[in-house]
């Protein structure tokens, strides 16, 4: 494949990375990349994992229960692949069905990760981020992003460059979404999971190449990755350093009984939560509360005994005021979310009511709001106190409540006669 060869030499002068060893390179079927796609989603994530991150889209309201979520993937990558680097084997391979007009651009794209690989092992620099998985996700942005850009500078032929281009929207170099019927039918958060590192990921690299001296300076981001998707979709607060704290969910241990298994612990980030939000609500209303986030945790729970889920969710917002809005919103979404509600409860600061797979609760205190789905109020209360929040609201008494107790007293006949008669002065 001289071709490749060519492109490589090219790429290598345009990205500023030297050429460290020979490249492997061959032709695959669509059946062999299919293949190749199985095998890779069994390496990348064990069957635990796997299992624990579809429970947890379940969950949060992003795919439908028992969706068959590995069977979509497959045919969604196989019908998108055109080429593929694979940095294990150091091969680079081109989908057989690829035009020759198509060849060149796939190459350029493909051969920045093989470069990048041989400079910096890009597998285990984005597997560095685990177990974080928004940070994961902004890893693949930096890659996918940054050959993006320079499959553009390729393209322009030395005519220009990313750098010299205004705001633009990326998604002109993805292609007619017609051509992708797979991708079009898949559930939402699928979609924008998968575009993510492409789309914002381009736009990263745009404003870092435009605030540094280019190509030759952005392996200073591979020595100094974004930590998350936040970095990504705002890209100054990447360059200005500005990073979520790290915060801790109150501790479970004597509090949620031990027939419920942890299947999970990690983050949603700001990615996470708009794509929550853009379930149940409009997009520009979904960005605008998504921009509040500054940190989050959550931890979904599996019952031994009968298979329901309890999800604990932490979110921090910017402010107290971001914290109230969230509330608002977010109480939108669970309304939403449980078509079957029942002992709704609204007070300033907290909202709950039952389903039947337990209750759902909100409550925000500063800037902090915390979430509990599949739970008891008992649960829920105790949590926030492990947060060293005071106490909640009170329930409201319901007189047929089996918790309500009523004293009865055994009133004479004589006494009832007399009742509503005026008193009589007692006579000495």
């Amino acid at each position: 494949m001289q071709a490749a060869d060519e492109v490589l030499a090219e790429m290598s002068k345009l990205i500023s990375l030297p050429i460290l060893s020979p490249l492997k390179k061959s032709m695959r079927s669509r059946e062999e990349i299919r293949a190749y796609l199985l095998e890779k989603m069994k390496e990348d994530k064990d069957a635990d994992k796997r299992y624990a991150d579809q429970k947890t889209m379940e969950k949060f309201g992003l795919l439908p229960k028992n969706y068959p979520l590995e069977e979509t993937l497959v045919k969604v990558l196989t019908e998108q692949i055109a080429g593929l680097y694979d940095a294990d084997s150091q091969e680079f391979f081109i989908a057989d069905w690829n035009s020759p007009a198509d060849e060149r651009m796939v190459m350029s794209h493909e051969l920045t990760h093989a470069l990048q690989d041989q400079h910096f092992h890009i597998d285990k620099w984005t597997d560095a981020a685990k177990p974080n998985d928004d940070a994961e996700l902004a890893r693949d942005a930096v890659i996918e992003g940054s050959a993006m850009a320079a499959m553009l500078d390729y393209q322009l032929g030395g005519k220009g460059s990313i750098r010299d281009l205004g705001d633009f929207d990326p998604a002109m170099l993805m292609g007619d979404a017609d051509s992708s019927p797979e991708l079009s039918k898949a559930p939402q958060i699928l979609q924008d999971e998968l575009l993510f590192p492409y789309l914002a990921g381009t736009t990263f690299t745009q404003h870092v190449l435009k605030a540094s001296r280019g190509w030759p300076d952005f392996p200073k981001v591979f020595e100094k990755p974004p930590v998350s998707t936040q970095q990504i979709m705002h890209p100054d607060m990447y360059l200005h350093g500005v990073v979520p704290p790290k915060i801790k969910l109150p501790d479970t241990a004597g509090v949620i009984s031990a027939d419920w298994k942890k299947l999970d612990e990690n983050n949603m980030g700001e990615f996470g939560l708009l794509e929550i939000f853009k379930q149940y609500l409009d997009k520009d209303r979904s960005t605008n509360l998504a921009a509040a986030w500054s940190a989050d945790r959550y931890a979904l729970f599996e019952n031994q005994k009968d298979n329901r889920d309890m999800l604990l969710f932490d979110v921090r917002l910017a402010s107290d005021a971001d914290a109230a809005r969230f509330l608002g919103a977010y109480s939108e979404v669970l309304e939403l979310k449980y078509a079957m509600r029942t002992n709704l409860l609204r007070r300033p600061n907290f909202f709950s009511f039952d389903t039947p797979d337990g209750g759902v609760f909100l409550r925000c205190s500063g800037s902090d709001c915390l979430v509990l789905e599949g739970g008891s109020r008992s649960i829920f209360d105790r949590l926030a106190l492990e947060m060293g929040w005071p106490g909640g609201p009170v329930v409201p008494i319901k007189p047929n409540d089996p918790h309500v107790n009523v004293t009865e007293l055994s009133i004479p006949p004589s006494l009832l006669a007399d009742a509503g008669r005026p008193a009589r002065p007692s006579v000495p």
